[in-house]
Formats: structure tokens, sequence, C-alpha cells
């Protein structure tokens, strides 16, 4: 019997980011484990593998793609996948602004049971298909811990939107991967919670995390949701995982996408996940926070210029 089972402490042993580590909980002094320093997550709350604690910063990559490696990377493409020709118009013209990852949703939580789900795995494959046309590596969203599997065959990185942000039998599936998964901020949850989340991927082994910040609700009813703009910096402070900003849903209309992102990334976002169509105004999902490949390419130009201004001082 181990010294943890003596104890009677639940833990857990595992290897991230190239160290063997021991999780261990509820607190216990880790002078009376036995074990090295460095070979025990020390317990500090509801978050310990996601904290800077243990870990100044890490780079997670997507397809090839550094997200917090020092470069701004920007994922853009279709909120839903509508058909082939759609995508690989957004698709051509996200690339040709600057995006390198190529985002569109398959599987679409909707508020309303009458509208647009999405095309499931047939949008998979066609996001597979126009991505691989183009070198852009994939981001999609999965909401059901059965989709994991068919999923993986065609995305580079799992999105949890969210509706699903704690939703935990989702996480723990994603934990059990090896492909990054981009975790959005559920419009409910404090900070505290949703770094708890992503300890829910962290600790099944999968060392692949973004968060992602998309607004949350408030009083306020002008935007669509409130972007927690302190909530990056204060997150690029606690944590050591790589911070998105999703300017698209707390906008809500087109016009203020832009104003949006340009705070994030002043805020420290390492990356921006930003919803672009061909003809917004024909789009089967939110139609009014979609940009257009002329909008888009003026924003890209806006937002490269606020973080190298950001990042120089």
């Amino acid at each position: 019997m181990s010294r943890l089972e003596e104890l009677g402490v639940q833990h857990k042993r595992l290897r991230l980011y190239g160290v063997d580590l021991v999780v261990a909980w509820p607190d216990v002094d880790p002078s009376s484990l036995g074990l090295g320093s460095g070979d025990v997550v020390i317990p500090g709350g509801h978050y310990q593998l996601s904290s800077s604690k243990w870990r100044r910063s890490s780079v997670v990559r997507v397809g090839g793609v550094e997200v917090g490696g020092g470069d701004l990377v920007v994922a853009a493409g279709p909120c839903a996948v509508e058909g082939e020709d759609q995508l690989r118009a957004a698709a051509a013209a996200v690339k040709a602004a600057g995006a390198k990852l190529l985002r569109g949703g398959a599987f679409k939580p909707r508020t309303s049971p009458y509208s647009f789900q999405g095309l499931g795995e047939r949008g998979l494959e066609l996001l597979r298909k126009v991505g691989g046309e183009l070198g852009l590596p994939v981001v999609s969203e999965v909401t059901d811990p059965r989709q994991v599997e068919a999923a993986y065959k065609y995305v580079d990185a799992f999105q949890v939107g969210a509706r699903n942000a704690q939703n935990f039998e989702l996480l723990r599936a994603l934990g059990e991967t090896d492909k990054p998964v981009i975790l959005k901020r559920g419009f409910g949850e404090t900070v505290e919670e949703w770094l708890s989340a992503a300890d829910y991927v962290l600790l099944g082994g999968n060392e692949n995390v973004i968060l992602c910040e998309r607004g949350i609700r408030t009083f306020d009813h002008t935007l669509r949701f409130t972007l927690d703009v302190g909530a990056v910096a204060a997150v690029k402070r606690l944590s050591h995982l790589p911070v998105c900003v999703d300017p698209s849903h707390p906008a809500g209309r087109r016009e203020y996408v832009e104003p949006l992102a340009l705070a994030g990334v002043a805020a420290g976002a390492d990356m921006l996940l930003v919803e672009v169509h061909p003809d917004p105004g024909r789009a089967l999902s939110d139609s009014e926070q979609q940009l257009t490949p002329s909008m888009f390419l003026d924003f890209m130009r806006k937002v490269t210029a606020v973080f190298r201004a950001s990042r120089s001082t």
C-alpha cells in the first residue's frame, strides 16, 4: 500500500507536458506524502492542473499551428456548415485574409428545436475535405460524448460550446483523446468554474486545452452577451493555458465584432474565433453576427496591428 493510500488521499498519477504528476485531493501537506516537490501538484482550490502555480505557460498545436506561441492565431469560417460551395467560399476568403484555422459548425445546439441543427457528420466530412484542399486545420464543435469518436476522424481541434461547458461526461471523453479542446466559458460560469472544467480534460491526460471567453449573461441586453475582457486578463495570470476570444457571440451583430475582438487582443488573447459567411443574409444560423469576407479582411488588418502594438511594450 502506498503512502497516499495509507493516508486515504484520493489521487491520480498522470504525465502532462513531459512531467510525471501525482494529483492529490483534498488539500494535503505534500511533505507528508513521501514524494519529491516536483512530483505532486499541490491542491490549491478547484483547479490544479490548469493553474499557473505549477506551470508558467503552455503552447497548444492545432494541426501544426501553435496557439500561445507568440503569434496571434485566428480561426474563422461560417457559424454552420450549410453546403460545400458555401464552405469553400468562406474558407478561401478567410485564408486569403490571414486566418490559420477553419472553423465551422456541424452539430449545432440551438435554443429552439425548430432551428437549423447542422449537417452532422456530413458537415464534418465537408470541413475535412475543404480544409485539406486549402491547407487549413479544422475546428468544430461536439455536443455529446457519443460524437467524439466520429468527429475525431475529421477535426484537428474539438470545440466545446457554452451550453456544454459543464457537460462533465463530454469533458471526460475529450480528456481521453489527444486532440486539442477549445473550451468555451459557459454564459453563467465563474472564472473558477471555467478553469475547473478545463481540469476535467487535463485530468484525463489531454494536455491540449485552449480556454475561450465568449461572453456572459448580465443585466444589460444592449449586446447579445457581455464580453468579459477582465476575465481574459485574469486568466492569463491564473492559468498557463492559451486563451481565445470569440467576439462574434457576445456581439450578436457584425458591427460590434471588430471592437470586441480588438479589446480581447489588447487584454492578452492568443487566439480569436470568428464567424465569417460569404453571404450572411442567407445564413441558416446567426446571420446578423457573421462578417462578410471584405469585412473580415479589414478586421484582420486591425487585430494584427493591435496584437503587435500590445505585445511590443
